[in-house]
């Protein structure tokens, strides 16, 4: 227990689906607490979500939608990263979408256990985003993901998602989520959770509005994603923007 030893302790809230689902969009992006907002492209308000987010100071990042092994492909909206594309092709796709989400400085995937365990797909996201300077949080739908060994081959800041907090829609369930994410960023030092607005928006930003006393009395901090990168690999990497 790292509790009132003085360390920096900080941990970030992604929350994902901005750009669709109104669900919790304002109680976050007009709310005190710094979540990271994961805006899906392509969607009728990715454009609107994402300078929200930007105006009232919220880190935006691209929720790219990639195939999953089961489900259905409309889940995944328009221009979707399959694995039926070719390398060009997946890179076109890539780099559309973080054109169509403004000020993203990173992105995660949308879905994708199956997309992220396929090499030649996962090679040209992390090219693209090695070319924009946007780091790569791995959102963990599959532990055959070749996001970790590429990103690594090619000097891309990756993170990973630690707890999902609305895998079930209650705000006693994320509030317990959050709790679990405070106790590993007390052992480790940093640790990262994932929500979403749309069904369970308004579930999901009361948990987390209402975890904050505890997060204050244990000294850990809330910050954008980019906050959780080595401040050497933050300056060589996204600094400046």
């Amino acid at each position: 227990m790292l509790r009132g030893t003085g360390r920096d302790l900080k941990a970030s809230i992604i929350i994902d689906d901005f750009g669709g689902g109104v669900g919790g969009v304002e109680e976050f992006l007009e709310g005190k607490v710094p979540i990271t907002a994961a805006v899906m492209p392509f969607t009728p308000k990715s454009k609107e979500h994402a300078e929200w987010a930007h105006k009232n100071g919220f880190e935006v990042m691209v929720h790219l939608p990639m195939q999953p092994k089961k489900g259905k492909r409309s889940w995944l909206g328009p221009k979707p990263i399959t694995v039926d594309l070719t390398p060009e092709e997946a890179r076109k796709r890539v780099e559309q979408a973080i054109d169509n989400v403004p000020y993203a400085k990173g992105l995660n995937n949308h879905m994708g256990s199956l997309a992220v365990e396929n090499e030649k797909i996962v090679r040209e996201i992390v090219k693209v985003a090695k070319e924009k300077r946007l780091y790569i949080v791995d959102s963990g739908t599959s532990p055959k993901s070749k996001f970790p060994e590429i990103a690594k081959e090619f000097g891309v800041p990756l993170l990973k998602r630690d707890v999902f907090l609305d895998d079930i829609s209650s705000e006693a369930h994320v509030k317990k989520q959050m709790a679990r994410l405070a106790v590993l960023t007390e052992q480790t030092g940093k640790g990262i959770a994932i929500g979403h607005v749309g069904v369970s928006g308004r579930v999901c930003s009361a948990g987390v509005i209402h975890s904050m006393d505890d997060f204050k009395n244990r000294n850990i901090k809330i910050v954008p994603v980019s906050q959780l990168l080595s401040k050497e690999m933050y300056q060589k990497y996204l600094w400046p923007y």
